[in-house]
């Protein structure tokens, strides 16, 4: 594939990246998602070759990378192992609360956090309601010099296997403006990882519940200011959507390459399938889809990188690569034929992988109304 890259340093970047895949991920995918076991030392791996705090600043261990390069990371990850990709994306997720709006004292930890010692976990959905968060019950109250933390959090991709969690909850009254962003070490007396989800796909980074059962989280571990916790989480979102949209074109750049390199030599009545129409249109479909929804990505991650409102393009770069990668991996399954429903090919893991896609960081249908409401005020 040929990018547009704006300096070699990028360039270097991503080669360090196929070469990591290559060697740490590819040789380990099919086992970790069989045993459906969480990846925490590949991650530490991951960690220490500097990728997993590439857009954050230097000053505070990250890598000082644009996002258009970040997210482009991401997308060759996710290529060769969705679970990682996923865990990369919402460890970035979770770094942005302390990193954007931390105490002096919190931000010290910022540096194990991008390094990948400590790894985050971000908890906003709850069993009641995923995209309603504006109306999440979690509740904290003052109790001398903690909180007393009480609910139920669901969804929790790194649940039972993070270092700190994000918990989202009601400080005040009700509505956006009462949620408050509390962070927790994994060791908080009564927060409580449950066991994790049994997964269609994206097994070996199952999410589970925490459950907070008179958890105690000290009063100075609130991130910003009190009822400042929706406007944080949504933030946080927005670039969230972005890392979810370069995972889908990851994999379905995968599917793409692995049904391409099938079509040519597959042969049937005496030639290669690619070259019958029925599939070859159909590969040419999934390589537009493929281009469209990068194109889409990084015209959303420069807008972020200029500085300029990115929320409604992350929206719809969210939906369209998530519904590409949706569709892309079906095609690919079916040009593989009988053979792209077995395990012996990666198409089967790529299309389960997919639909998680198309729900996690808020699902097609709030990136919907997101972009409605845009256009009509």
């Amino acid at each position: 594939m040929d990018r547009l890259l704006p300096t070699p340093e990028a360039h270097d970047l991503l080669d360090l990246t196929r070469e990591l895949a290559t060697r740490e991920l590819a040789g380990k995918v099919d086992d970790y998602e069989a045993r459906g076991e969480f990846p925490r030392e590949v991650l530490r791996t991951i960690g220490r070759s500097g990728l997993l705090g590439l857009p954050y600043d230097e000053s505070v261990g990250g890598a000082g990378q644009p996002y258009e390069i970040y997210l482009q990371v991401l997308e060759i990850l996710a290529g060769t192992w969705l679970g990682i990709a996923e865990a990369v994306s919402v460890h970035t997720l979770s770094c942005f609360p302390v990193a954007a709006f931390g105490s002096e004292r919190q931000r010290k930890a910022l540096p194990e956090m991008l390094g990948g010692e400590l790894l985050g976990a971000y908890c906003l959905s709850e069993p009641q309601g995923g995209s309603d968060a504006a109306n999440l019950t979690t509740r904290a109250v003052p109790d001398g010099e903690d909180w007393l933390v009480n609910g139920t959090k669901a969804w929790i991709t790194h649940g039972g296997s993070a270092d700190f969690y994000n918990i989202f909850c009601r400080t005040g009254g009700p509505g956006a403006k009462g949620i408050s962003c509390l962070l927790a070490d994994a060791n908080t007396p009564g927060l409580l990882p449950q066991a994790r989800e049994r997964l269609m796909g994206l097994r070996s980074s199952a999410p589970a519940q925490i459950v907070l059962d008179n958890a105690r989280i000290p009063h100075d571990r609130i991130v910003g200011e009190e009822g400042q916790g929706f406007a944080i989480a949504m933030k946080a979102l927005d670039a969230g959507r972005l890392g979810i949209a370069a995972c889908a074109v990851g994999l379905a750049q995968a599917a793409l390459s692995y049904a391409v390199s099938y079509a040519r030599e597959r042969e049937q009545f005496g030639q290669p399938i690619g070259r019958f129409q029925g599939v070859g249109f159909m590969l040419a479909d999934m390589a537009t889809q493929v281009s469209a929804a990068r194109a889409l990505l990084l015209s959303a991650a420069r807008l972020k990188d200029a500085g300029r409102p990115f929320s409604t393009e992350a929206a719809k770069a969210k939906l369209f690569a998530t519904d590409a990668a949706m569709r892309v991996t079906t095609d690919a399954v079916q040009v593989l034929g009988g053979y792209g429903y077995v395990a012996d090919h990666p198409v089967e893991r790529w299309f389960r992988e997919a639909k998680v896609l198309q729900i996690v960081e808020g699902t097609n249908q709030i990136q919907r109304m997101v972009i409605a409401r845009s256009l009509t005020g």
